[in-house]
């Protein structure tokens, strides 16, 4: 869906909640494959029973990848991303665990390279089905300004 949102229409405290995805032991093997990331947390399934989680851990990665791929329902043809800040995995997601992502408008601030631009940052909250948050992180969003040139 296409939402076209200048800067100044964005609000700090909007929220956006996507679709629930569920994860499966297939993702867990492609990514590993994609990466070349083996590590015995994500693979080897005896190894994990005797680690604290008692069970495999998808990839971080992949859940940043899933989480924030799970944003793009809403496409703003005014905004692109500059990047992401503050990373964290809070909690593990495992085979079976379904995730959702809540952005948050949590602030908005000048670009001092592009006056006809503002930042947005928006706070990117994954959680899986017990409301545990598995992933958070900053989306750095340059938003065109409404009626400034390029």
């Amino acid at each position: 869906m296409e939402r076209e949102q200048f800067y100044e229409d964005y609000e700090p405290g909007a929220v956006r909640e996507t679709l629930g995805r569920t994860i499966t032991e297939a993702d867990i093997v492609f990514h590993a494959g994609h990466t070349g990331d083996f590590f015995p947390h994500h693979m080897d399934a005896e190894w994990c029973r005797t680690q604290p989680f008692g069970q495999r851990v998808a990839h971080g990665t992949m859940t940043f990848a899933i989480g924030i791929g799970l944003t793009a329902q809403v496409i703003n043809p005014r905004a692109f991303t500059y990047g992401y800040e503050r990373l964290r995995f809070p909690a593990p997601v495992h085979a079976g665990d379904t995730i959702r992502t809540r952005v948050t408008v949590a602030r908005k601030e000048d670009d001092p390279k592009r006056p006809s631009h503002g930042r947005v940052v928006e706070l990117c909250e994954t959680h899986n089905q017990r409301g545990q948050t598995v992933m958070a992180c900053e989306h750095i969003l340059l938003v065109e300004r409404r009626g400034v040139p390029a």
